[in-house]
């Protein structure tokens, strides 16, 4: 009946299909992906007329939806897991689909301008504040005051320290006097030897990420792990000791390697650069003169409240703030040797860091990842350059936690990642640390 009425309306019938009903589908894994919910009922409140004047006969046909119809549900669970899978797959030391000029071409035209006042502003109001917080707690010297002025005078300490660290990079001004001049005068205020270390940081710019060639906190490979005394094991991996290591690394640099930053003849330096470094250990000397002639004059305790405890705080943050743009991610990332290191997979292995209310003090060095891959954006760009390459970079880019007012969070990932990352093996151009099961073992019986 259905076929005659179809046909006398010009519509040539469907064949027959006769099917097996089943209520649902069901996956590779045998897990059902989609479930039916039963919808609300529609019905037409108008039929549908076909006629055909040959015949002179006309056949109306009604056409209505079923009274009840499901619609499939779909289970996420199977694209969680996919996703995790893709995760997994995801392999950090492969090379990057991208590449340096795709990351430049993201970041707007005016990141690059470096505005010499704005920088200044940034000077004038850390020295203010540094001699403003010296000023009320040698004013009110009671000792509720005190430990409160040690941290935010070592943390001030350690925001000239950035300071000067963008006159290092000529992210500063394109006047190289003027950075050179800020640059000396910040860091030589902190006990750093300006042109001493500008060198030796562009060491690390140019080879992060590489075994042996980086400079700061690269990894050591099994065999120099090995060599070091129980001593210097000891100081390297127990905290908060090896939070106290900057002033050593200044002038002796790191296992496995000669030289210091205030030796002009050190393997760090060319020799057209003998005078920058004299002139800076020059600067250096003078500072530390100044303070031992300031001891004379209000004596060694003021001075070890006023300036001493202030700048071992600065020290701590500056390792504390280093250490953690090369290291403590949950996922082990990689270092590299021979072929497989490039500037760019090399700096793809740095991380950034929230530190809550401190990224302003500290003026957004927790942007690193940006900062390592073109140091000459000045600070007050880096967070909306950062943004900017963010799609470019997808997965190499590992989005921080975020922070609480105070970046307690990070004392944790502190405290794992000197734990677990000791070494990495001797041979192999793509290594991730390893842990040696043993060490903290051995420290313990050493200290019997």
């Amino acid at each position: 009946m259905a076929n005659l009425v179809l046909s006398e309306c010009g519509i040539r019938p469907l064949p027959r299909i006769y099917t097996t009903p089943r209520s649902n589908f069901v996956s590779n894994n045998n897990k059902p992906i989609f479930k039916f919910r039963p919808l609300t009922s529609y019905k037409t409140s108008s039929p549908l007329f076909c006629s055909r004047d040959g015949f002179g006969r006309n056949w109306s046909l009604n056409v209505s939806v079923p009274l009840a119809t499901t619609t499939p549900i779909v289970d996420e669970s199977p694209l969680e897991e996919e996703e995790e899978e893709e995760k997994q797959r995801f392999d950090p030391g492969a090379p990057p689909p991208f590449n340096l000029a795709d990351i430049r071409a993201a970041i707007p035209k005016h990141c690059w301008v470096k505005n010499p006042w704005k920088s200044m502003s940034y000077v004038l109001r850390d020295v203010a504040i540094v001699f403003a917080l010296a000023a009320g707690a040698a004013y009110l010297n009671n000792w509720i005051v005190w430990p409160l002025y040690w941290l935010a005078q070592g943390t001030m300490f350690w925001a000239l320290f950035v300071l000067g660290h963008d006159c290092g990079h000529g992210s500063f001004s394109n006047n190289p006097r003027l950075n050179n001049v800020v640059g000396h005068l910040l860091h030589s205020s902190i006990l750093v030897p300006y042109h001493g270390w500008r060198i030796s940081h562009r060491t690390h710019h140019q080879n992060h990420g590489h075994v042996e060639n980086d400079e700061s906190w690269h990894p050591m490979s099994e065999k120099i792990y090995q060599s070091l005394d129980k001593p210097t094991r000891f100081f390297r991996f127990t905290l908060p000791l090896v939070m106290l290591a900057y002033p050593f690394y200044l002038w002796a640099r790191s296992p496995g390697k000669k030289g210091s930053h205030y030796h002009p003849e050190s393997d760090l330096f060319l020799p057209k650069e003998k005078t920058d470094v004299l002139t800076s250990t020059a600067c250096w000397t003078a500072m530390a003169a100044l303070l031992i002639c300031l001891n004379f004059v209000v004596g060694p305790v003021q001075m070890l409240k006023l300036y001493g405890i202030p700048y071992w705080i600065n020290v701590m943050w500056l390792d504390f703030v280093t250490y953690l743009h090369h290291h403590g991610h949950e996922d082990k990332l990689p270092w590299y040797r021979g072929k497989e290191w490039s500037y760019l997979r090399g700096g793809l292995t740095t991380l950034d860091r929230d530190y809550g209310v401190i990224n302003n003090i500290h003026h957004d060095i927790g942007t690193h990842v940006i900062h390592h891959l073109f140091p000459q954006i000045p600070h007050y760009h880096l967070v909306e350059a950062t943004e900017a390459v963010k799609p470019v970079l997808g997965k190499y880019y590992r989005e921080p936690d975020k922070s609480g007012p105070l970046p307690l969070h990070l004392l944790g990932i502190l405290a794992k990642s000197i734990k677990e990352d000791h070494y990495v093996s001797d041979e192999g151009e793509v290594v991730y640390y390893k842990a040696d099961p043993n060490m903290y073992g051995e420290i313990k019986v050493g200290a019997d």
